[in-house]
């Protein structure tokens, strides 16, 4: 399966789909889940294109672990979670 240029990611990074950011930088986006499973559910995904973890740059990877942490810091923070789950 090659990666679909039209997902609502791309649309979002795109400008094309509407999202409410919460974070961006040169590699990652962080926004909040139209249909969220708990208060503060964010998604943060790379700017680059991959299909999955295994086809994406290590260092945009990195990057994007990177804003997960930050990311969830903040949401842990703002809705004094007990915990955090992070899923790929």
């Amino acid at each position: 399966m090659a990666y679909d240029n039209d997902n609502i990611f791309a649309k979002i990074l795109r400008g094309e789909a509407p999202a409410f950011k919460v974070y961006e930088d040169d590699f990652s986006l962080a926004f909040m889940d139209v249909m969220p499973q708990v208060p503060g559910h964010t998604l943060v995904i790379p700017k680059s294109a991959a299909e999955n973890i295994h086809e994406i740059d290590p260092d945009v990877l990195g990057h994007t672990i990177r804003t997960t942490q930050i990311v969830s810091d903040a949401v842990k923070q703002a809705f004094d979670a007990p915990g955090i789950m992070i899923a790929q």
